[in-house]
């Protein structure tokens, strides 16, 4: 049975060679790219597999990636990485159709757990209307603040903007991010996300600083 293949694209190659090493030793066929230019030139000899696409990147991000494979009627399961502060545009990404995305530094669990994610949407490609209900009954368990916090987070603020909108102390914006977390059973801010897109709520935009 061949290995399931895992596409890596990266303009750091600190961050390439460790996700090729892990990915490796975890049983998964890694080719790895420089920048999103290289992955197309060699997009049409390559077969299915998951994209693991840096959100920040010169000439070609990996929202522009998305949007190009879209062009091209191409569907791979995309998985981004992103630091801290580009949450915002992760949030985007998975709009645009990304699987997941994981922030740096990540650990080996969590770019497993998203990649095969990625790799099991292949044959279920929608939310089915029962998972839509189920998310929908965990939406009307959270308080009116805890909905404004939620909405911050699918925003993609960090808790000091959030806090700052809504002037409360970064520890209370803490506090109701857990319980947001635990009502909704999601296991990370990703899976929150995808929740939310799910349940048809828009990123807003927001007053930050």
């Amino acid at each position: 049975m061949s290995k399931p293949n895992v596409f890596v694209v990266d303009d750091d190659h600190s961050v390439r060679d460790s996700l090729q090493l892990l990915l490796e030793a975890s049983g998964y066929a890694v080719r790895s790219f420089s920048s999103g230019r290289d992955f197309l030139k060699e997009l049409p000899s390559l077969p299915f597999g998951c994209l693991i696409v840096d959100v920040q990147m010169p000439e070609l991000d990996g929202l522009g990636l998305q949007r190009r494979l879209a062009e091209l009627e191409i569907t791979l399961p995309v998985v981004v990485i992103t630091a801290y502060g580009d949450v915002a545009t992760a949030v985007g990404a998975m709009k645009a159709g990304a699987i997941d995305f994981v922030e740096k530094p990540f650990s080996r669990e969590a770019i497993i757990a998203s990649v095969q994610l990625a790799l099991s949407q292949r044959s279920r490609p929608s939310v089915s209307d029962r998972t839509r209900e189920v998310i929908e009954a965990r939406l009307k368990l959270l308080s009116p603040r805890e909905r404004e916090v939620l909405d911050g987070l699918v925003a993609g603020q960090p808790n000091k903007v959030i806090a700052y909108n809504l002037t409360l102390s970064i520890r209370t914006i803490e506090i109701h991010r857990a319980r947001v977390m635990d009502k909704m059973q999601a296991g990370s801010l990703s899976e929150l996300v995808r929740f939310a897109l799910a349940a048809g709520i828009e990123p807003i935009s927001k007053h930050s600083f």
